[in-house]
């Protein structure tokens, strides 16, 4: 007879319950009852250790164990190490109430979504040298064009992310997207002494993609698991790369069959109308965390805002992998914006293109090939990525963050060359350029998964707005003005030439290589983490370990010689 049962004010408890005379019998999750089953002891005395008072409590106040519930491996309060079972196709089907086949139209109109808000992003890069000319601003100026966007963005990324943890994220994406595209449309009417006007409207278009970025992925997580959902986020993320090289490509062409670079911004808007119509159609809301529980109980509840910040920024696999993100976030978001107009100086330096006059349309096929690369590098960045790790993950758990290190740490070489040669031979930059991209593209659908197994379900959207936050505070907000900036300063110190404003741009530009590196050591930091913190959210889901709530309920009683925090439940007996 185990100590839970010898203790008079537990005997015949439910299962999954804590009653206040038990909540010092729970033993640490993975434990034994004790090293003595089968050996009787006195009455009152706890299992495990002779010497133990009576309110004890797991050395970790922030984690408890649950006793084990019916249905879930555990039940006796020492659960099982290995995974739970994945569930099939019907007994997802049962659980979520779709059927797979509604599932995957699901995620096809979010991935359509995905790529549609991708390519609004970079149409305005593949005009840039345009909009230069239309509004007569420098490099600097240009810069603040995608930084106003992602400052906007990630603001209003903890707003949309609270929201969608807690209400109708449908009817959160559909307000969003209809807003994005009605601004983004009245963007395309500007005249040419309103440039602050401009830097506006682009900053509400940060409305549309917080309301979408933040939430589309949680969505994805409540309808598949295990290696289905990896799937799904490949899909999901082949998105960003090939509808960046779509906003090049788009932007280029319409611009050349209109006459005018104006034309380019008016094409998403009327694409964001079917996304609308399609997202109120197709897409229905899966409960929230039911597919890991394996159950169609009702899902988690909630807790407060800052219990969803504290725990996040005690999960240092979620904080690391950000970090490494942020790194990610810098170097695309540098080479997106300034890439097409590097090339552009590029071919005029080597006297392969006649130079941009003011007054002049500037024509180059740089923003089409960029575009091309772009959307064929995404496609095998992703897939690789994926893919490689999945293989891996058989053998080495920590495969994912591992992925993304060699990811990033490999692009920087490349990245450099590519920038280094320009001069020199422009398919030689091609080609350095698609191997960099390549392994950059390596991270988007892992990183997003890793958020996902090792962030619970409830504050998953808090958590993608969050990443949101620091990985473009710290990445893309900043640095496309960044670069510009420092290419405006080297060229104030060099005679005004082409080949100045070639090498200015070429050396703020090598700042990318560096970041990335730094970005692949906070990958290889998250493999130091990641398998603690992913089983530790395994447990939490399957309600075999929750949280403890504030200090402020807790109070502190001696065991072992030490101090202990112990809920105040646990001694109103």
């Amino acid at each position: 007879m185990t100590g839970f049962e010898q203790h008079g004010g537990c005997r015949g408890a439910a299962p999954g319950l804590i009653d206040s005379k038990c909540s010092g019998l729970l033993p640490r999750v993975g434990s034994s009852v004790g090293p003595e089953r089968g050996r009787a002891r006195p009455p009152g005395t706890m299992a495990g250790s002779d010497t133990a008072p009576f309110l004890s409590q797991a050395d970790d106040p922030d984690d408890r164990p649950v006793p084990g519930t019916p249905r879930l491996p555990g039940s006796t309060g020492n659960p099982k190490s290995e995974e739970p079972e994945v569930p099939d196709q019907e007994g997802l089907q049962r659980i979520t109430g779709l059927s797979p086949g509604r599932s995957a139209l699901i995620v096809a109109v979010l991935c359509y979504i995905n790529l549609l808000n991708y390519m609004d992003r970079f149409t305005v890069a593949g005009v840039l040298p345009d909009i230069e000319q239309f509004f007569n601003i420098g490099d600097s100026s240009s810069g603040l064009i995608q930084t106003v966007f992602i400052s906007s963005y990630m603001v209003l990324a903890p707003v949309f992310g609270y929201l969608g943890d807690r209400y109708n994220r449908k009817y959160l994406m559909c307000g969003g997207i209809a807003f994005w595209s009605l601004v983004t449309l009245g963007s395309s009417f500007i005249p040419g002494e309103h440039f602050w006007l401009l830097l506006l409207t682009r900053g509400l278009v940060g409305v549309g993609e917080a309301s979408y970025s933040t939430i589309a992925p949680t969505l994805i997580a409540d309808l598949f698991v295990a290696d289905q959902r990896s799937r799904m986020l490949s899909i999901f993320y082949f998105a960003i790369p090939v509808g960046s090289g779509l906003g090049y490509i788009a932007g280029s062409k319409v611009k050349d069959m209109a006459g005018d670079w104006h034309w380019a911004l008016r094409v998403t808007p009327g694409l964001g109308v079917v996304a609308v119509l399609l997202l109120f159609l197709v897409v229905r809301e899966p409960p929230r965390g039911a597919v890991e529980r394996h159950s169609d109980l009702p899902p988690l509840n909630p807790t407060s805002w800052w219990a969803d910040l504290r725990a996040l920024a005690r999960n240092p696999s979620f904080v690391l992998s950000s970090l490494g993100f942020t790194a990610v976030a810098f170097v695309t978001g540098s080479l997106a914006l300034w890439a097409p107009a590097f090339l552009l100086r590029s071919r005029v330096v080597l006297g392969e293109t006649p130079p941009c006059l003011p007054g002049d349309s500037c024509s180059s096929s740089d923003s089409l090939i960029f575009g091309l690369i772009t959307c064929l590098t995404g496609v095998l960045g992703v897939g690789l990525g994926v893919e490689i790790s999945r293989r891996l993950r058989h053998s080495n758990p920590r495969a994912d963050p591992l992925v993304c290190a060699a990811g990033l740490l490999g692009s920087a070489p490349f990245l450099f060359l590519s920038l280094a040669c320009a001069r020199g031979s422009i398919v030689a930059t091609y080609i350095f350029i698609f191997i960099g991209e390549t392994l950059l593209s390596m991270n988007w659908a892992i990183v997003a998964d890793i958020l996902l197994y090792v962030v619970i379900p409830t504050r998953r959207s808090t958590a993608e707005a969050f990443q949101i936050v620091l990985s473009h505070l710290l990445g893309d907000a900043g640095s496309p003005y960044l670069i510009g900036l420092i290419s405006d300063r080297l060229r104030r110190n060099w005679p005004p030439s082409f080949l100045s404003e070639f090498r200015a741009l070429q050396f703020s530009l090598m700042l990318c290589a560096f970041v990335g590196a730094l970005g692949g050591a906070a990958f290889l930091g998250t493999a130091i983490f990641i398998e603690g913190d992913r089983r530790r959210a395994q447990l939490h889901v399957q309600g075999l370990l929750h949280e403890a709530g504030s200090t402020d309920d807790q109070i502190v009683v001696p065991q072992r010689g030490r101090s202990t925090r112990v809920p105040v439940a646990s001694v109103l007996i």
